[in-house]
């Protein structure tokens, strides 16, 4: 979700102003009803002042059951719309939606920026909280005590961080909420925009990344590894799950409880973990796939499609570890003129 300590909207405005300001007074004069927007949001999370979109059939069901104020959609998608949310029916719902965001937000990405080089005074730091030096703590950023922050690290401005919690040197953290006892080894970074654009062949073009982390209790992050924040929704890693060094896992990734993820793996955007999951050295998943819980995913595996639980995979693309383990034997034989 959009969380206001670490992206403030322009609003309340008028949906008709917005549209406007985007440079879609078409769609603004087509409104039949006009509505008081705070904020943007996905489906899910929508509440009656926020604005959300639609752009496919998938989302029909959503839709119908949304607390969106008003939603953007195509005309397929029009009827789908709850009979309290305001429809804007367009061509390319994704776009506006995107155009809207830049009205909303005109300072994301700013957060960083906005800390001190020091410990603001709107910074909550409870007794017992260790710094190192050269420090730097956004403004009402909170740090529960027991803590120990390393020597240059940066904690955003409205970064929470939990108890007896160990953060390493050099560590960034932004647009994130940690649990208690997370240990964040030295270089992580957590919170930076997610890698998204909308690819054109004139100019790509950057999608407002306006999520969060979420990281729960007892996870450990190991060296150099980045956790992208959300771009609507937020990026979850569920509690006592363990991640190695050197990973990537994309904005809008929820990993769930005591997940084991090895070194140099890479999550791409909206990959899901269900509790339980370990995933060998130099494995990657593509994008919007669910790997069921307890699933071992063998190193250097390429998963291409989702998976139920207690799967175990290999291969690239992944596929059932005895399938893949036939395979080889079969081309093994043929290299060596065996036909049998």
């Amino acid at each position: 979700m959009i969380d206001p300590r670490f992206h403030e909207s322009t609003g309340p405005q008028l949906l008709s102003d917005l549209l406007k300001a985007a440079g879609h007074k078409a769609l603004s004069d087509s409104l039949r009803t006009d509505a008081s927007i705070e904020g943007a949001s996905d489906l899910a999370d929508a509440g009656p002042t926020n604005l959300s979109f639609a752009a496919s059939k998938s989302y029909a069901d959503q839709l119908a059951h949304s607390g969106a104020g008003a939603v953007l959609v195509t005309a397929d998608l029009a009827a789908a719309v709850a009979v309290h949310a305001t429809a804007i029916v367009c061509e390319k719902p994704y776009d506006v939606f995107v155009d809207i965001l830049n009205i909303l937000y005109p300072d994301d990405g700013a957060t960083v920026i906005r800390a001190s080089t020091c410990i603001e005074p709107a910074a909550l730091i409870e007794p017992g909280v260790t710094l190192g030096s050269n420090v730097s703590i956004g403004a009402n950023a909170q740090v529960g005590s027991g803590t120990v922050i390393g020597a240059n690290a940066t904690i955003g401005a409205g970064v929470t961080i939990g108890r007896n919690c160990v953060i390493g040197s050099n560590v960034s953290i932004e647009c994130a909420h940690l649990g208690n006892e997370v240990v964040i080894q030295p270089g992580v970074v957590i919170g930076a925009e997610g890698f998204g654009f909308q690819l054109r062949s004139d100019r790509h073009r950057k999608i407002p990344q306006l999520g969060r982390v979420i990281i729960q209790d007892r996870v450990e992050l190991g060296a150099n590894t980045t956790v992208d924040r959300g771009t609507l929704g937020d990026t979850v890693i569920g509690e006592g799950t363990k991640i190695d060094n050197l990973v990537q896992v994309g904005h809008n990734c929820r990993i769930g409880r005591n997940c084991v993820i090895s070194g140099m793996c890479g999550l791409s955007g909206s990959t899901i973990l269900e509790d339980g999951v370990v995933m060998g050295g130099g494995a990657g998943t593509a994008g919007h796939l669910t790997l069921g819980a307890g699933t071992l995913v063998l190193a250097r595996s390429g998963v291409t499609h989702s998976f139920p639980a207690g799967s175990n995979i290999a291969g690239a693309p992944a596929q059932d570890v005895k399938m893949w383990k036939r395979e080889i034997v079969a081309v093994r034989r043929l290299s060596k003129g065996d036909k049998t």
